[in-house]
């Protein structure tokens, strides 16, 4: 329920508008305040007196109202809530979000707003597509915004595919879940991510094309759920998480007594890309060309297995280990095999051939294994695969999901 929770409404200009007032009826029937603001554009499909009406508070939707802006009525309006919802969010307020535009009221209360932000976008499936709606949905996400939908379905110009706005019972329930105690609070979580870098010198090094975003967004997402994380990271060029504890890393070794050092938690989930091997004659001075000599030899020793570790570690071992299986071929065999061998509960593993543009991309298509069953799920954000995966962990950790 949301008995006393204040809910900023923001309903930009889209057919989909019309499913604001459902959510306006959902959310003040669950003991909401909602508060309503109206872009301009919004107005051509609902009504300031329909949303008046419905959710018993004056509707704004000028910038600069004599009466509001007495009391900087924008700051007021973003700030006196406890949570910002878009519903339904075009594909234009989108970009003003994204690039930090603020030439209205929502726009305006969007970027001054320092509560949660929850979007549900709504458009033609050619504009939800396009690499630039694509990518301002990334750096919404980024900044720490939740996204719900959009679904697949008719739409409204007669043409089908991914677009439709959330059902309101869907945009109620994700409110609902993300203002009350999140479903991993008091629960410690583990996360490595990136690569590690193993020295064959002090300039060079072994290392592979790992970006860490994946890594980087399953921490965040378990964090928005309430859980006390750690992230593990080896060399990336990503900011550090909002909510995160990070401790930076360089090499397998250092990643293995990073995260032994964080137990006991509750799940650690293994997403770095750990290099198999480090350098056994690592040498302290750069290693120099010999005119017309022999290359250098460069010797290999296995390195410390981490997934296999933690999922050993007997008592004190993590409620639930999830590891990641990077293939290149026979992926879903691949892991399978790998499940078994490292005594892990799940493994998400995906495709990084080099075609598939996984590392260092924003997408992924994984599959998460486990002793139930292989799950295929759809191709999406990285940011995506990591909200799904962090409810299931959820799930799992308080019941829901074997």
């Amino acid at each position: 329920m949301l008995d006393g929770r204040r809910i900023l409404l923001v309903i930009s200009g889209g057919i989909a508008a019309y499913k604001s007032l459902e959510l306006i009826r959902r959310l003040r029937e669950s003991g909401a305040d909602v508060r309503c603001l109206l872009t301009r554009n919004a107005e051509n499909f609902v009504t300031p007196l329909s949303v008046q009406t419905l959710s018993g508070n004056r509707v704004h939707a000028d910038t600069f109202s004599l009466t509001d802006e007495h009391e900087i009525g924008h700051i007021t309006l973003a700030r006196d809530c406890d949570m910002v919802v878009v519903a339904p969010c075009t594909a234009n307020l989108l970009a003003k979000m994204a690039t930090g535009l603020a030439d209205d009221l929502a726009s305006t209360a969007l970027l001054v707003t320092d509560k949660p932000i929850l979007v549900a976008p709504a458009m033609n499936f050619r504009m939800w597509g396009h690499p630039a709606t694509q990518a301002n949905l990334a750096t919404v996400k980024a900044r720490g915004a939740a996204v719900i939908g959009p679904n697949a379905g008719p739409l409204a110009e007669g043409e089908s595919g991914v677009g439709r706005m959330a059902e309101p019972a869907e945009i109620a329930a994700a409110i609902e879940g993300r203002l009350a105690a999140g479903p991993l609070k008091g629960l410690r979580a583990l996360v490595t991510s990136g690569p590690t870098y193993e020295a064959i010198d002090p300039v060079r090094f072994i290392g592979n094309r790992s970006s860490g975003k994946q890594g980087h967004a399953l921490a965040a997402a378990l964090a928005r759920l309430g859980a006390e994380v750690t992230l593990i990271s080896g060399p990336v060029a990503l900011a550090d998480p909002a909510g995160v504890t990070t401790v930076h890393v360089e090499t397998a070794r250092e990643m293995l007594g990073a995260a032994l050092a964080r137990l006991p938690v509750d799940v650690a989930v293994c997403a770095a890309a750990v290099a198999d091997w480090t350098v056994s004659n690592a040498s302290k001075e750069k290693r120099k060309k010999q005119p017309g000599g022999p290359p250098p030899v460069i010797e290999l020793a296995p390195n410390p297995d981490i997934l296999a570790t933690l999922s050993e570690r007997g008592s004190a071992r993590p409620q639930l280990v999830v590891g990641f299986a990077a293939e290149t071929e026979t992926v879903v065999e691949h892991a399978k095999a790998k499940l078994a061998r490292k005594g892990c509960d799940w493994i998400v593993a995906n495709d990084v051939s080099p075609a598939v543009g996984t590392f260092g991309g924003d997408f992924n298509a994984v599959h998460l294994i486990s002793q139930a069953g292989v799950e295929d799920w759809p191709r999406c954000s990285k940011a995506d695969v990591a909200e799904r995966l962090a409810w299931r962990i959820a799930d799992a950790l308080t019941g829901g999901h074997p």
